[in-house]
């Protein structure tokens, strides 16, 4: 015997801006370290890491800071989102994602266009999730300002008790 299911629909607030733009930057860097983990997997790129290159580059201290840059960005931002105020947060984020966008597709340099499938779509979800972290900044909900609370009340029409 079957029992009535409820038609009623879920409750799903909004999730905060904060925590969006968070949860982006997150999947942003996991995605990052798996392309990074997936490259491996390339006929001869652990040889050519043994023998001190990738791709065109030749493994060095400061290739390896450019490493640590490209990956601590995101992971910054992770905490960055959630813990600056919100005037300063949608900037930095508006600011790093748009800096970040040509920074993602330059990780197409090197390879080969037997790969090109390969690093078009992995930069075109790198992209979409940096589109989704410029969306939700520049779109962040404003509140209105003391100053405009103010004019909307004194133009509101008077009321006495009865008409409440």
């Amino acid at each position: 015997m079957r029992t009535p299911q409820s038609h009623t629909a879920l409750h799903d607030p909004p999730a905060p801006v904060r925590a969006k733009l968070a949860a982006a930057w997150t999947s942003l860097m996991f995605f990052v370290i798996y392309i990074d983990y997936f490259h491996l997997y390339q006929p001869g790129a652990i040889d050519q890491i043994r023998g001190g290159g990738i791709f065109e580059f030749d493994i060095t201290p400061t290739l390896m800071t450019i490493f640590v840059v490209v990956i601590g960005i995101p992971a910054l931002m992770v905490m960055l989102s959630m813990a600056l105020p919100a005037r300063v947060n949608r900037a930095t984020n508006l600011v790093v994602a748009s800096l970040q966008i040509p920074l993602m597709v330059f990780n197409a340099a090197g390879a080969s266009w037997d790969w090109a499938s390969y690093y078009g779509l992995t930069i075109g979800i790198e992209v979409l999730l940096l589109a989704f972290i410029l969306r939700s900044a520049w779109t962040w909900p404003r509140t209105a300002s003391p100053a405009t609370m103010a004019t909307s009340l004194d133009s509101e029409p008077h009321r006495t008790p009865q008409q409440a």
